[in-house]
């Protein structure tokens, strides 16, 4: 299966693409790293910068269709700035629309909440992000990962990096399940 990895060309907390990356890799699936931009994205470790990843795929190209399901790392600036590019919220909802599963951890739900998908779900996130997503309709919770079917898809989330391990353990299932 080919598992989409969304990220804006500079701000995603590091951590939170590769140790998912590598939960999806060892699960036997296929990991493709999907941006804004073509060329390389900068990681960062928390404000300080880290590595740079290559861009498989460009995101007004890709089509959500041709994957199995998506991860949405975190890190502050990441979806920031990818709920202001048209493309990357529709690539999101594409998702959603398909029925296909969506994994988002710490600040990455403020690209659920522009793409309009919170609404009736119940999710976690990192604290900051509670009353954008209640005002977007969802319901927030404080839990180390959090799976939601209330809706045509499912929804794995999970509030910062100390909770990764429970949430790749929780998508890389939730998405073999929907795999069939």
């Amino acid at each position: 299966m080919r598992i989409a990895f969304l990220t804006a060309p500079e701000g995603v907390e590091q951590v939170e693409l590769t140790e998912p990356w590598q939960a999806v890799k060892d699960a036997g699936h296929e990991p493709v790293l999907v941006s804004t931009k073509s060329g390389q994205i900068q990681a960062f470790d928390h404000l300080d910068k880290a590595d740079t990843f290559p861009v498989d795929e460009v995101v007004g190209e890709a089509s959500a269709s041709s994957f199995g399901g998506l991860v949405l790392p975190g890190g502050v600036a990441n979806p920031d700035f990818l709920r202001m590019d048209d493309k990357a919220v529709s690539f999101v909802r594409e998702f959603f629309d398909g029925g296909r599963p969506v994994a988002a951890i710490c600040h990455a739900p403020w690209t659920l909440v522009e793409a309009d998908v919170v609404r009736g779900r119940v999710l976690t996130s990192w604290p900051s992000l509670r009353t954008d997503i209640k005002n977007a309709g969802g319901t927030w919770v404080d839990e180390q990962v959090r799976i939601c079917d209330h809706g045509s898809n499912k929804l794995v989330t999970s509030r910062k990096p100390d909770d990764l391990k429970a949430f790749c353990d929780a998508f890389v299932r939730v998405f073999a399940e929907s795999a069939g």
